[in-house]
């Protein structure tokens, strides 16, 4: 019994990859100096076409949630008349 429970803690311990693990550059130093860069844009447009698509989308969403719920609020304090 104690057999089984040595067996699955070894088998817990095993990495999910049988490959070697790959060396990862730092992009940190390279992302700091681009995002304390003083060239007039936002800080939350400095990541490139991305970072402004997502910009876009997120204001169009909010614009069009924004009058959907004036709407629906206007909706619901004018009921239509019942005949």
């Amino acid at each position: 019994m104690f057999r089984h429970f040595v067996a699955l803690r070894q088998v817990s311990r095993r990495t999910f990859s049988s490959s070697a693990s790959r060396q990862v550059n730092n992009k940190v130093p390279a992302n700091q100096k681009l995002f304390q860069e003083d060239n007039g844009i936002p800080v939350h447009l400095k990541g490139g076409a991305k970072d402004a698509l997502l910009y876009r989308a997120t204001m169009a969403l909010t614009v069009l949630g924004s009058g959907l719920v004036v709407y629906k609020l206007f909706e619901v304090a004018m009921p239509s008349k019942k005949e």
